[in-house]
């Protein structure tokens, strides 16, 4: 994501959709503000595919309907474009899905700070999400945060040969399925210190 495209007041929603269906380029809405998305690497959309795929098959027969990318979700003043999501409400969204159970996002240098704070907080006031996860590009590494049936959020850090629970469609997700034909790149020192302690 990228700042705030030149606008001279914040837009409302209406304004934002109808900005949206005439521009050649995504962009993500807060809080009457629209940001420009950046293009995907093909590692990032690697991994994206990997796990809609597995998701998809997992949900085959059930009420749960995996999306990739180019859906969007609102969740109050904001509507964001998670790399993937699954809904398990009945019938088919008109435009934009606001219930989801899962929402997963595949971090960038650019977008880590925003995945991480931002979206976590817009993501856990969702009400029906039960989990969120975060997936990066540059080394096998997964944060899961979920939230417990008492309502509280959890987080755990999964590397190397884990698995990654998911609620719905239940199943779980191998490190090696997400970074399937997925070639990383050389970590730098931080992330090895990093990767050495959990």
């Amino acid at each position: 994501m990228t700042g705030p495209a030149a606008r001279q007041r914040p837009l409302s929603v209406e304004e934002y959709l109808a900005f949206e269906e005439a521009s050649p380029t995504r962009h993500e809405y807060v809080a009457g503000e629209v940001h420009a998305m950046t293009g995907a690497t093909p590692r990032h959309n690697r991994i994206a595919l990997n796990i809609a795929f597995h998701l998809r098959a997992a949900a085959r027969g059930g009420p749960c309907r995996a999306y990739v990318e180019a859906v969007k979700f609102r969740i109050g003043d904001a509507i964001y474009y998670p790399d993937v999501m699954v809904d398990c409400t009945p019938g088919e969204p008109a435009l934009i899905i606001e219930s989801p159970c899962l929402v997963v996002e595949v971090t960038s240098p650019s977008t880590a700070l925003t995945d991480r704070r931002e979206k976590l907080a817009a993501y856990r006031s969702a009400p029906t999400l039960q989990a969120y996860v975060l997936v990066e590009q540059d080394r096998r590494r997964v944060t899961r945060h979920w939230r417990d049936v008492q309502g509280a959020w959890g987080y755990s850090v999964i590397s190397g040969e884990g698995v990654v629970p998911v609620p719905c469609p239940e199943t779980e997700l191998t490190l090696d399925l997400i970074y399937e034909d997925v070639t990383m790149p050389p970590l730098g020192v931080a992330e090895r210190l990093e990767d050495a302690v959990t």
